[in-house]
């Protein structure tokens, strides 16, 4: 926080943060652990991924009483990932149906019942997931409602090309912005 408060004092315009979970508390998961292949135990509407949304707004009231306030919040990063992940990899797995639920059921109403003005983002992993990601998510009307946009990696780029994957999603869902919100050089 207090690093937090010199960048915004150093800054000449307002930053734009943006928050990303990567694992939920162990109780919560499948695999009782915040390491390894898990997801939430049970299914979107529960009390398991209705308290997860919930930690969602006490980060954010937390931070705020610290007048830090949030741009964006990611429903999940990458949450693919544990597919692919070692074993000590702290993630969530979600499919694209799963975090549509998770959002419409879950995430979107706290986000929407809070103070908080924070837009939410999906996907939040590579971009080889696009368009199917959006279709999925977005495809849904009150899901859509609560999703300004989608976060995009760039570590897998080379396999699809953008106008297979970004071109196509922004012409299906051209309301919806596309950020890379996760890169480093020399990944590959």
């Amino acid at each position: 926080i207090p690093v937090l408060h010199r960048a915004l004092a150093m800054s000449k315009r307002p930053l734009l943060l943006f928050a990303s979970p990567w694992t939920a508390p162990g109780w919560m998961r499948s695999n009782g652990d915040v390491r390894g292949k898990g997801t939430l135990k049970g299914q979107a509407g529960d009390k398991y991924h209705q308290t997860w949304a919930n930690y969602f707004i006490k980060f954010l009231d937390e931070y705020a009483k610290h007048n830090v306030t949030f741009w964006a919040v990611t429903a999940q990063n990458e949450p693919l990932a544990a597919i692919f992940t070692p074993p000590q990899f702290p993630t969530i797995a979600f499919t694209a149906a799963q975090q549509r639920d998770f959002i419409l059921r879950d995430l979107g109403p706290a986000l929407a019942r809070s103070p908080h003005r924070t837009r939410l983002l999906i996907l939040d992993d590579q971009r080889i997931h696009l368009p199917h990601w959006a279709k999925v998510v977005l495809g849904n009307a009150t899901a859509a409602r609560y999703v300004a946009g989608l976060g995009v990696h760039w570590y897998l780029d080379p396999i699809v090309p953008p106008g297979c994957s970004l071109e196509a999603t922004h012409k299906l869902f051209p309301d919806h912005f596309l950020l890379y919100t996760e890169a480093c050089s020399g990944f590959f």
